[in-house]
């Protein structure tokens, strides 16, 4: 059985909500799921997960939430060499610069995207929550 992190930060709940959708997704596909916050995970826990998902919402001009997200990512980004990984959240404008710049950070670090980054205008509709379940799926395979 396939250890999974779903680590996310969410400020109105949309990205709470794709969060729990992938970690339905891993559950349905024989995962060990946790569902963690930023703060959950750390280079030290990090090895401990076959596979992890990271949410965050778009902030600011298009970037990662700047107090919690982004100094945890940069702390595990040399840890990531090798490891799956998916991406996830939403946004209330721009078009999605914030999960390009958040994949090819991931991609420089080593990490090996399980699958498409699911991402969503505000509140995810079914098509995304069916799409972060099929990621979550897709990252416990």
């Amino acid at each position: 059985m396939s250890k999974v992190a779903v680590v996310f930060w969410s400020q109105t709940g949309n990205t709470e909500a794709l969060a729990n959708a992938v970690a339905e997704g891993a559950k349905s596909a024989g995962a060990e799921v946790s569902v963690l916050g930023f703060g959950d995970i750390n280079s030290s826990n990090i090895a401990s997960y076959d596979a992890i998902a990271f949410g965050c919402p778009a902030m600011g001009a298009e970037q990662l939430e700047e107090t919690e997200v982004d100094p945890v990512f940069t702390e595990l980004e040399s840890s990531l060499s090798g490891k799956k990984i998916a991406l996830f959240g939403s946004y209330g404008w721009g078009s999605g610069e914030w999960m390009e710049e958040w994949e090819n950070r991931a991609k420089t670090a080593g990490a090996n995207l399980a699958g498409a980054s699911v991402i969503c205008n505000e509140a995810p509709d079914d098509d995304a929550l069916a799409n972060a379940k099929k990621l979550g799926e897709t990252l416990a395979a």
